[in-house]
Formats: structure tokens, sequence, C-alpha cells
């Protein structure tokens, strides 16, 4: 009946944004609560209204997924030119929309064959795994194919984040009370990464100069990097993203990587002050640098 159908959720964060088009994706939107009111990520607010809405105030951010319903009214309209759907959310552990997604596909058994996959990760780390599908999905594959190839890049994505506070974290259930306003006295910088598909920290350091330090030596633990973008908070580069970016140049003669500002359901994870790195490794290279 056509060629696998891609869907995905916002939290997906395209370094290309015209992946989405190109390879027909769909993208659900997740809601963002921001006190008493709700936002449809994508559609009603972007990156640089939530961020700017945050850094106001106490994080009062909350995501939640898109309804049973809402996955299975998609499915069905996809249904009419393809038997074939491959759904691939973030992480479960850090929303409901996997668990959503799997309970929607079982009202079209029997008319079409739907693979609901947890991506354990989010934000770029997801778009990056979509647009492998979706490359494959272009080229003809099968959804057994598609899914085996997914699943297979799944291991080699990482996301490594750098927060100014651990408010966020506390209000996620990362940290407890007496850790955040231990952490906050000794003026603690957590590095965070996602492990198993969970939000966890990973060390700490003290400085903006020492986050640098490890960001650039968490890239250098890679030979094979097929992707590698840098996450901030801003629409603009900041003076410690140039920083990171011109200590990347050194370290990768000729490789230029992109920086993009983080989207609203990350925002609300990590808070509005945070800067990244997500990698997408090549399984196959022993050594591209």
């Amino acid at each position: 009946m056509g060629k696998v159908r891609i869907v995905t959720d916002s939290s997906a964060h395209f370094p290309n944004p015209d992946s989405v088009e190109r390879y027909r994706i769909q993208v659900v939107p997740l809601t963002v609560r921001l006190g008493a009111q709700s936002f449809r990520e994508g559609i009603d607010i972007d990156a640089d209204t939530f961020l700017r809405l945050e850094s106001h105030g106490k994080p009062a951010a909350a995501l939640v997924a898109p309804s049973v319903e809402t996955f299975a009214d998609l499915y069905a309209y996809l249904n009419q030119e393809t038997d074939q759907i491959l759904s691939l959310h973030m992480s479960h552990s850090m929303s409901q929309t996997w668990d959503h997604a799997r309970v929607a596909s079982k009202t079209l058994l029997g008319r079409c064959e739907i693979a609901v996959v947890d991506s354990l990760t989010t934000s770029v780390g997801l778009a990056m795994l979509v647009e492998i599908a979706g490359r494959a999905a272009e080229a003809g594959a099968d959804l057994d194919e598609i899914v085996r190839l997914t699943r297979a890049r799944l291991p080699h994505v990482y996301s490594v984040f750098y927060v100014e506070t651990l408010d966020y974290l506390r209000h996620n259930g990362l940290l407890s009370e007496s850790q955040t306003i231990l952490g906050t006295m000794l003026e603690i910088k957590p590095f965070l990464t996602i492990e198993e598909g969970e939000l966890m920290p990973m060390e700490k350091v003290r400085t903006q100069a020492q986050a640098i330090d490890k960001l650039v030596e968490f890239v250098t633990e890679f030979t094979g990097i097929e992707q590698l973008v840098i996450l901030r908070n801003t629409p603009y580069p900041t003076e410690r993203t140039r920083q990171l970016q011109d200590r990347l140049a050194v370290e990768f003669p000729g490789r230029h990587f992109p920086m993009m500002m983080y989207g609203p359901s990350l925002a609300a994870m990590i808070g509005p002050d945070g800067m990244g790195i997500v990698v997408c490794e090549n399984p196959d290279a022993e050594d591209d640098l």
C-alpha cells in the first residue's frame, strides 16, 4: 500500500527542519503546561518564547503526552495510504507518549502494522534516529528492516548536558531538596546524561571553563562521529557556546559542528539555562577523524 510512514513527537528537535517535509514525517505535539496555561509544543509555543517565560520564575513546566485518541486518529489517517507505520518516540522514562502510542496502535490490528519504538532518548537524539528511519523509508525499506536499523542505532546516540541551576533537577525528581540546597551553596553545576532512557546526573563542575573542558573531553572519546550538534539556550551564540565551538574546531580540524536552540520539552526537564552536545556515532567507522 505504499512506503512506510514515520510518526514521532514534538520532543524531536531536527538539526535540518526540512527533514520533516522531505521524509513526510508526522510530528505529534506534546503539551507544555506553564502554571495554568497549556501550549502545544511547536504550534502554540516555540523554544525562544518558552525559555523567556521560564527564565523569570520558578520551574513550573510540565509535559503532557498526546492522548491515545490523538495517536489513533493519526494512525487511521495514515492507514489510508499505507499499512506500515513506524512510531518512534521520546524515552518512556520521560513521558507517557510511547505508552499512549502503543495503546493506540492496537486499534488497527489486522489492518495496519504499527511498530511503536522507544528511542531511549529525546530532543536532537530522537530527531537523528527519526532521520535515519526516514532515509530508509525513502529508499524503500520495509517496516521490519527499518525497525531493525533503528534499534541497532539506539546505543550509538549520546547526549550530555550542563546546567546552571539545580532547581529543575529537583522539580523533576532527579535530586532531593537537601541535595539541591547543598549543591547551590557549594555552587555545584551538574552534568547530565541520558542513560538507558533516563536523564541522570553524571558529574559535577564549579565553573563554566570546567564545563567546557568536560564537554570537549566527552566528544574526544569518540573515534567515529557521524553527526554532532551543540545545544544552546538562546537563539544566538553565546560566549560559552562560541568557546565550545572553537575548542572543538581545534580538536577536529576541518569539521563544522552546528549549534541550535533546544526546545520546550527538553527545557522543561533541564531548565532554561543549559548547554549540551548530542552525538550520533558511526558504528561502522573505526576512525573518521
